[in-house]
């Protein structure tokens, strides 16, 4: 076995890319290895919250055919069994005192319509007559009343055109398909929301991983410190209270690699959870960064309207348009064709036509709601609409020249620290082996390794940094889709588990 001095001296040779042995990799063997485009891919699938947002996407296009067409005639038919009965009443004794009248007139009027020699004959006839006719015509009642009692089945067909709507129809036709944008924009907003989730979570837990290793090295070089100052207290060469602050500096790096151990745990369940995988995952993709400078932040601008938030805020823009028009057309008037056939005409009511077709107009004279009022409010709610769309584009601008300055920041971060880390790394070689010699203190080793430690987590940190801000650059300029692509084309990779 190596001396814990040459452990010490190896300490600083060690590479970034190492393999992770912690409490917590134990069960390493059981977890499942996922790339981050596989762990994507499996999040895409499973997530409740982008399942959630097609099926909005899905009812908000529904909803749009289903009022695709409202040109269309609507058609009924319909089938009633009716019993009814029916009572007349006419009053007839204006026409029995007239038919009275002239008959008696006509009478009267006969005997001189005959031959002289059958006058006496007719006259004495038409007197009799004319005698008997208030009798008779008394016998018919002034009032005739009827009662009829049956039932019908009554089958019909009816029809009605819409011919002209104000422009209402075009107005709801317009409102649905906004619908589907703003649906549209919710989705790719959760879509986002979910995959930075993803690799804030993915690359969290390869970024703890990181650190838990740091760590373990830190508590592991200052077992060897410790180790070694015992052998020179032993020797007479070091006092008691140095050996005392080394005990007292391992001490602090095994809290310091316990609460690492704690971060760990939390991010792998995190992940674990995420993907909905009760076993764990082992990453296999690295923290990466790209040491190259990006694009300039021009190259990121000019695709604002395409971004989920100014997607669903365009949306309703368009949706608060067809309001307005919707609302102008309650101040119309409104036409339409309709007609009705009876298929049991030979049973039909006396009344009842066999067919009707005809064309109406309508037009609301006075109205329980104020139109005008209406139609003030869906403009404000339009140009409330217009606001939050230009709004929702200058945030993107905003968020985009944030995100590329933290990436660049991360990225320059990335590249000063390794020279800071050869630095460390040499320095405390140099520390140890004048320790070792007796030639220097336990307290620049401590202070040495300290500095080399910090600089290793910070270098961890900063490309997780990068990572995560590069996400929100792509994000927030409708690029997030390319994000793989940018993982593939890094140069720097910090490796740590089962990454590769």
């Amino acid at each position: 076995m190596a001396s814990g001095a040459g452990r010490m001296a190896g300490i600083g040779r060690l590479p970034i890319a190492v393999a992770l042995i912690s409490a917590g990799a134990s069960g390493a063997s059981a977890q499942t290895a996922l790339s981050f485009d596989a762990a994507q891919a499996r999040y895409d699938r499973n997530s409740h919250t982008i399942s959630a947002a097609d099926h909005g996407v899905e009812a908000a296009r529904a909803a749009a055919d289903a009022v695709r067409t409202l040109h269309r005639p609507i058609v009924t038919a319909s089938v009633q069994y009716l019993e009814y009965q029916k009572s007349l009443s006419v009053d007839v004794s204006g026409p029995k005192a007239t038919t009275l009248g002239n008959t008696q007139t006509f009478l009267a009027a006969l005997p001189a319509s005959v031959p002289p020699a059958y006058q006496q004959i007719a006259a004495d006839i038409s007197g009799r007559l004319s005698q008997a006719l208030p009798g008779l015509f008394n016998a018919i009642p002034d009032q005739l009343s009827y009662r009829f009692r049956d039932d019908v089945l009554r089958p019909t067909v009816q029809g009605a055109l819409p011919l002209y709507t104000g422009g209402a129809i075009p107005a709801i036709q317009r409102a649905a398909q906004g619908g589907v944008a703003m649906a549209e924009g919710r989705r790719a907003q959760a879509l986002n929301l979910a995959r930075i989730d993803l690799i804030r979570a993915y690359f969290g837990q390869q970024a703890a991983a990181g650190l838990l290793e740091s760590a373990r090295r830190s508590r592991d070089a200052l077992d060897a410190v410790l180790s070694d100052s015992g052998k020179l207290e032993a020797a007479g060469v070091i006092p008691h209270a140095r050996t005392l602050e080394v005990e007292v500096a391992r001490d602090t790096a095994e809290r310091v690699y316990q609460r690492a151990d704690l971060s760990y745990a939390s991010a792998r369940d995190d992940l674990a959870r995420l993907l909905d995988l009760e076993t764990g995952v082992a990453p296999t993709t690295a923290l990466f960064v790209q040491t190259r400078p990006l694009a300039p932040a021009q190259a990121f601008l000019g695709n604002e309207g395409n971004v989920p938030e100014a997607r669903t805020a365009d949306g309703g823009r368009q949706v608060a348009d067809a309001g307005v028009a919707l609302a102008r057309s309650q101040r119309l008037p409104q036409a339409y064709a309709f007609g009705e056939y009876n298929f049991n005409q030979s049973n039909a009511l006396p009344i009842e036509p066999d067919w009707t077709v005809g064309v109406g107009v309508r037009y609301t004279i006075l109205s329980n709601i104020g139109r005008k009022h209406s139609e003030d409010a869906a403009r404000a709610t339009a140009a409330a609409a217009a606001d939050t769309a230009a709004e929702a584009r200058k945030t993107a601008t905003g968020a985009t020249m944030r995100a590329y300055n933290l990436v660049e920041a991360a990225r320059r971060s990335f590249v000063l620290l390794d020279s800071s880390i050869t630095a460390a790394r040499e320095n405390l070689r140099v520390q140890t082996v004048a320790f070792r010699e007796g030639e220097g203190t336990a307290t620049p080793v401590i202070a040495a390794q300290a500095a080399l430690d910090a600089a290793e987590a910070q270098r961890i940190s900063v490309a997780y940094e990068y990572d995560l801000a590069l996400a929100g650059l792509l994000a927030s300029s409708g690029r997030l889709d390319e994000y793989s692509g940018y993982l593939a084309r890094a140069d720097q990779r910090l490796v740590y588990g089962a990454g590769q």
